[in-house]
């Protein structure tokens, strides 16, 4: 069933270096969202990119490895939501050497629903 509803767009840009003590910074972002309660999270591992720095651009090419490819944390759901987990997430980015960028947006749902659950998950 399709159907339309506002929504905000939480969106973290930082890089694989980035740590929460020994564990990923985006990994710790995406299960304290999860805790949070909020509508859904996604981690995209990108091949390419730089900072605010632009000294450098990490790039996964073969012939030249980087420690530190950038991520991409999408994180949806209300208004009001998205701005409550902000505090949790400011918590969290003060205990890890930040470099990225944090970018909220309006955006309107087409269709959100669970699809065939594995018995895994």
């Amino acid at each position: 069933m399709l159907m339309k509803k506002n929504a905000t767009l939480l969106r973290i840009m930082m890089g694989d270096s980035d740590r929460i003590g020994s564990t990923a910074a985006y990994e710790k972002i995406v299960l304290e969202a999860k805790k949070y309660g909020l509508a859904g999270a996604t981690v995209i591992k990108g091949i390419m990119g730089f900072g605010a720095t632009s000294r450098i651009i990490h790039s996964s090419k073969i012939l030249r490895l980087s420690e530190d490819l950038p991520h991409i944390i999408e994180i949806v759901d209300e208004q009001e939501k998205i701005e409550g987990f902000l505090p949790v997430l400011n918590d969290l980015l003060a205990r890890t050497s930040f470099g990225g960028l944090i970018t909220v947006s309006p955006l309107e749902v087409i269709k959100y629903s669970a699809g065939e659950q594995s018995e895994t998950d």
